[in-house]
């Protein structure tokens, strides 16, 4: 049926012509090379050239095209030089036919590779996804809303974790950044995130919490690995934080102020012995908890992103989603483009006693974005 093929048949892209263009120009230097020069001659074996810079760019059909030019090219040589029937020619020619076959075969098993390897980015992507869940809920009297927003590079996974823990000490909050952004560090924030689960209910304050991580986690990392976290214990009118390794929290109330440790500790996996930091929290206070994407963006001139005078007008905005938003749109309009670091935006707000908590049918409501 015409109509049918004619549906079917996709002309060739423009983009798919002009990938083709260095291989193809790669044949047609040799080529000019053999005619143009006296000096050197019986260059067919090197028409290879192009066919295997296709099969290490491109797919197998656009590299048989490029291989039947070759071929095409080397007969035409032969024909020039008046050397068709003779037996050296055909040796050569024969060696041009085989690397052309081979390299179609390598490009097939690139592109299968290729192919394996965006399925495995997708799947990590997911599991990252179903890792970092977004939250928007009041927990144990505190209102926790997060945004995740991932990086542009579509090869990169990111490392940052967090996630909270109603816990018979008070609501518990972990913010973290596992080294790297491949597989393996997708595989230790999963690790870090489910030591977090187990032992947040367990320990009796957040030295030992951050001890217990660090002991759960050292089997899973190796000896260049580490995690940065900042760990959160709520209490009423109260913060208690412990900080291994990770930027320091902002509290937003009256003024801005960077919660730093009074003495620096390690990231998980080097041993680290923090000591525990007690903040006044005030009425209507908010503490944003953020990753590295965030205090180590630059605009193209390298000037670094003012996040106490940014925070200072993003965060005022009584709506806390809103609020998130406000400061990631401020971070991407200091850079000029989209960020290039994935980023982890944590912000906490404690509610007055005996504010009614948002309850439907008995079940506190999440509110997933």
């Amino acid at each position: 049926m015409p109509t049918t093929r004619a549906v079917g048949r996709r002309p060739p892209s423009r983009s798919t012509a002009l990938s083709l263009l260095p291989s193809l120009g790669a044949c047609l230097l040799v080529t000019a090379a053999d005619l143009l020069s006296d000096a050197v001659h019986h260059l067919v074996a090197l028409l290879l050239v192009g066919p295997f810079l296709a099969s290490t760019r491109l797919g197998p059909r656009p590299t048989a095209v490029v291989c039947g030019v070759a071929l095409l090219l080397g007969l035409l040589l032969g024909a020039w030089e008046g050397d068709l029937l003779v037996p050296d020619f055909a040796v050569r020619w024969s060696g041009l036919f085989l690397g052309c076959v081979l390299a179609v075969q390598g490009a097939r098993r690139h592109t299968v590779l290729r192919r394996t390897l965006d399925r495995s980015r997708e799947v990590a992507r997911a599991t990252q996804g179903a890792l970092l869940r977004p939250v928007s809920a009041t927990l144990a009297g505190t209102l926790v809303c997060t945004r995740y927003h991932s990086a542009t590079h579509e090869s990169d996974l990111s490392g940052d974790v967090y996630d909270v823990a109603v816990t018979p000490y008070g609501l518990r909050l972990l913010v973290g950044d596992v080294r790297g952004h491949d597989l393996d560090s997708l595989r230790l924030a999963a690790a870090t995130l489910a030591a977090f689960r187990d032992l947040a209910p367990l320990a009796p304050h957040l030295p030992r919490l951050a001890a217990d991580l660090d002991a759960r986690l050292a089997p899973e990392l190796g000896p260049e690995d580490f995690v940065t976290v900042v760990l959160a214990e709520f209490a009423p009118g109260e913060l208690r934080l412990v900080n291994c390794g990770h930027p320091a929290p902002l509290r937003v109330g009256a003024g801005l102020d960077l919660l730093e440790p009074g003495e620096s500790a390690p990231p998980l996996g080097l041993g680290p012995r923090p000591s525990q930091y007690r903040h006044r929290l005030d009425h209507g206070d908010r503490i944003l908890f953020y990753t590295d994407g965030l205090t180590e963006a630059r605009d193209r001139d390298g000037t670094p992103f003012r996040l106490l005078d940014e925070a200072a007008g993003a965060l005022r905005d009584p709506l806390p989603e809103r609020a998130l938003d406000a400061l990631h749109a401020r971070l991407t309009a200091h850079i000029g483009r989209s960020p290039a670091d994935d980023l982890t935006l944590v912000l906490c707000r404690p509610e007055p006693a005996g504010a009614p908590l948002p309850v439907t049918d008995g079940v506190l409501r999440n509110s997933w974005r």
